[in-house]
């Protein structure tokens, strides 16, 4: 899969909408750049846009919409309530697939210096990519904003990284960095600026400064007021969602506003989300609130409600998930085959897909087909007692259902990679050295080859006890699918088995070669007995 790294930069126009509209033209029209979203904002005067492409193509993309607001933006005239320092004021490189923080820090190098020598404008390296540890946080950075620069460059410490320390009143200067994905988010409140700002010194990481932190890691925080809304935010910025994450920011802010007898109305999402941030969240109101809920969608749908995100304009998931906007991009994968075209390709004259694959997706129906009991038993009057035991069991089947998809392209990915690692390979010249790398680089390669039916051995393994309780307790109308889903996971077994002793036949390490082919026969066995212990629960419900 292609490397595919985010770009966010926010530029300080968020008025005129042929200015906004002309810097989003300008990041289209860079071949292999996707624009995902635009999100202007009158209050902050303030326009984020958010786009993904290669490393090259970001960067590029990046370019042109500078040269574009470098002849249409006037610093000089700007006013706003978001804190900014440059016409486009900061530029973040983000990993989303296949690509290091590396290669990223090495995008935002390469932009702010291009951007400094094609424009003559100072710019700052921040995040990840700084170079020194006070120009790590952005607000470190931006510190005293525009109106600060023409004195801030002056000082030999705030030499902009890129760029002469000359203040270029119609741009200002720029932070080109590269970071982990940042969450821009906003909670509602009927109050003054004054009293949402009291509430973001509360929450937010750097606190009141003088000893005096808030309480949430990672967090930035600042209070302003929305004209256009004709009320007050909290606006944070989410630095890791997995230390804190969305639902935290909302409801320590929900407290707070508590204590001070303050409204609070919903919250907003500036730009997109990952994915997983919103599950955790959903995760939380879960468990909190003591649901059962399966369905991705359904997850997506809670957290809207409790956090109130539809509040000011209607959260829509398909384009505000950045998981979901750029899923397109793997239309080759063979999960996103028609079963039809997917058995088609099984039975052509190519290696792959081949038993691996096959038995990923075999397995993936045993798991599909446990769920489903556990379905047609929850909810069910004359079942009402199983309740309880069905919202235990059903989940880690419908989790599997997922895993063991996945592994279907994984096990032809391995292999296809090996097969071109071993055509490259041997279009080396030979000589000693290259000759020790290319071994221990196949070798490397087999064994990533084992691994992933190895893995699919080890997940269905996860399923016998589950299997076994659903045996017991699962509808007795559905008894025949409980068979069919114990012989499915069993072949699944059985093909994870094949597949990893003949790739084992190839390697050289005997101690790795002796444990996996340990583990791989035990996996095996455990599968043969508890199949049978299955069917027999099963022949005796019948």
């Amino acid at each position: 899969m292609a490397k595919l790294v985010e770009c966010v930069p926010n530029f300080s126009e968020g008025r005129n909408k042929e200015i906004i509209d002309a810097v989003a033209a300008a990041l289209s029209q860079i071949e292999g750049c996707r624009l995902l979203d635009v999100d202007p904002g009158a209050s902050t005067n303030r326009t984020v846009y958010t786009f993904v492409g290669t490393p090259e193509a970001v960067v590029e993309g990046a370019l042109n919409a500078a040269r574009i607001a470098f002849k249409l933006i006037d610093m000089s005239k700007h006013k706003g309530e978001h804190p900014r320092m440059g016409a486009l004021d900061v530029c973040p490189f983000i990993p989303v697939r296949n690509v290091t923080m590396a290669e990223c820090i090495s995008c935002a190098n390469t932009f702010a210096e291009r951007l400094a020598k094609e424009l003559h404008v100072p710019v700052y390296l921040y995040g990840e990519a700084a170079r020194n540890e006070n120009r790590r946080a952005l607000p470190s950075v931006r510190a005293g904003e525009y109106e600060a620069l023409p004195n801030k460059l002056q000082i030999p410490e705030w030499r902009p990284d890129y760029g002469d320390p000359v203040f270029v009143p119609s741009w200002g200067a720029t932070a080109s960095g590269a970071r982990k994905f940042l969450i821009a988010y906003n909670i509602n409140l009927l109050t003054t600026k004054e009293l949402a700002h009291r509430i973001a010194l509360n929450i937010r990481e750097g606190g009141r400064g003088k000893g005096q932190p808030g309480r949430l890691k990672k967090v930035q925080a600042i209070g302003w007021y929305l004209e256009e809304e004709n009320m007050a935010q909290v606006s944070a910025n989410l630095l890791d969602y997995e230390v804190t994450p969305l639902h935290t920011v909302y409801e320590e802010a929900r407290k707070d506003a508590k204590e001070l007898g303050l409204p609070l109305l919903g919250s907003q999402l500036v730009g997109l989300i990952p994915l997983q941030a919103l599950l955790m969240s959903a995760e939380y109101y879960v468990k909190e609130e003591n649901l059962f809920l399966l369905e991705e969608e359904h997850k997506i749908r809670l957290v809207i409600n409790r956090l109130g995100l539809d509040s000011l304009a209607p959260f829509e998931p398909k384009k505000r998930i950045i998981e979901y906007l750029v899923q397109d991009d793997s239309s080759g994968a063979l999960v996103t085959l028609t079963l039809k075209r997917f058995v088609s390709s099984v039975g052509a004259r190519t290696a792959t897909p081949g038993g691996g694959s096959v038995s990923a997706a075999v397995s993936a129906m045993g798991a599909a087909l446990a769920c489903m009991v556990g379905q047609m038993t929850y909810g069910k009057r004359q079942f009402e007692s199983l309740d309880g035991v069905m919202r235990e069991l059903i989940p880690p089947f419908y989790q599997a259902m997922d895993e063991l998809l996945e592994l279907i392209d994984a096990d032809s990915n391995a292999f296809s990679s090996y097969m071109v690692l071993l055509h490259l390979i041997h279009l080396l010249p030979y000589n000693v050295l290259i000759s020790h790398r290319r071994f221990a680089a196949l070798q490397d390669g087999l064994k990533e080859a084992v691994g992933v039916p190895l893995s699919l051995a080890e997940k269905v393994n996860t399923m016998w006890k589950p299997l076994l309780e659903m045996s017991k307790h699962g509808n007795t109308s559905c008894i025949s699918d409980l068979q069919v889903a114990a012989k499915a996971l069993e072949t699944g077994v059985f093909g994870a088995y094949f597949n990893v002793l003949i790739n084992l036949r190839e390697i050289k390490d005997d101690e790795f070669k002796s444990q996996t082919q340990k583990k791989v026969t035990q996996l095996l066995e455990e599968a043969k007995n508890n199949v049978q212990a299955v069917l027999q629960i099963c022949e005796g419900r019948n």
